[in-house]
């Protein structure tokens, strides 16, 4: 099976990939290959666990056309327990520097550890992907800021563990609003410029919450910032469809294109190969990007 050309045009480094994303906005749709190196995440768990496999995900990935890896040794499904530094470290290290080595691609590192975040900055990453907005450690803004890369600031209703227990808002999509007005403050506040904001599908949201964070995606346009979400292979769409998680590409592509339509700068995606063609098909359809030959 022949590999898709790149989306975007060629790069010269990861940096210029992040520079065209906050100097370009709405220019094209980028997509965030999600790379898990875990035996228990919810839809890939294992696949990427051993060093050998992940490195090769990694590689292949970038030659499906992803413009971005986000990369994480911890596994954030409902209901899951904190890894500690030791464990998280072990999994994600050396094979973190080898995957730098290997791809040209900008990496995001999946975390909300200072610690884990200072070491995977070393190693290469130019991106901290925060599930807990810098809320999880307090060294994490800091350590962001020292170190000058992007960050992603996801929303998260409590804790992977506890977020999925009868989440309630006043109005969803306000309330999202207001966490990211005061995050996005706290972080200017310390220095940080590059803010990438993640309305957290799945995370202490219900069915109907998901749906109506992606119909009124572009509310969260008025900060300016890029707008990510991660909407591959969730629950939600097992819930819409009565799909196992393996059998959930085609919602994953509705879901997709509705974003890029609704305001989304990104997508972060398991199925990169397909999802780029859903973002390419998506962005034509809505002249999204005039560099673009249709």
């Amino acid at each position: 099976m022949s590999v898709p050309e790149p989306y975007n045009l060629p790069v010269d480094s990861a940096s210029s990939v992040l520079d065209r994303l906050f100097t370009e906005p709405e220019t094209s749709t980028y997509v965030m290959g999600v790379l898990n190196v875990t035996p228990d995440s919810f839809s890939d768990g294992g696949l990427y666990f051993a060093p050998g496999a992940a490195l090769a995900g990694a590689v292949s990935m970038e030659r499906e056309g992803a413009d971005m890896l986000d990369i994480g040794a911890e596994s954030s499904r409902p209901g899951s327990q904190p890894l500690t530094v030791e464990q998280e470290r072990e999994r994600l290290f050396p094979l973190l520097e080898r995957v730098a080595e290997e791809v040209r691609i900008p990496i995001s590192i999946d975390t909300y550890k200072a610690e884990i975040a200072a070491m995977a900055v070393e190693a290469g990453a130019t991106i901290v992907n925060d599930i807990t907005a810098l809320r999880g450690d307090p060294d994490m803004g800091e350590c962001v800021a020292e170190s000058g890369c992007t960050v992603v600031l996801m929303h998260m209703l409590g804790t992977p563990a506890t977020m999925q227990i009868d989440p309630v808002y006043e109005s969803v999509v306000d309330d999202i609003c207001s966490f990211f007005e005061e995050r996005i403050s706290y972080a200017e506040s310390l220095g940080i410029s590059r803010i990438i904001i993640d309305p957290g599908i799945g995370f202490g949201k219900t069915l109907e919450h998901n749906l109506e964070i992606i119909r009124n995606l572009r509310e969260f346009r008025r900060f300016g910032k890029p707008v990510l979400i991660g909407v591959s292979r969730k629950a939600f769409i097992g819930r819409v469809l009565d799909l196992p998680v393996q059998e959930r590409l085609e919602g994953t592509a509705a879901a997709v294109t509705v974003s890029i339509l609704n305001g989304a700068d990104i997508v972060r995606v398991h199925d990169v190969k397909e999802m780029l063609r859903v973002a390419r098909m998506t962005d034509a359809l809505v002249d999204r990007g005039s560099n673009q030959e249709v």
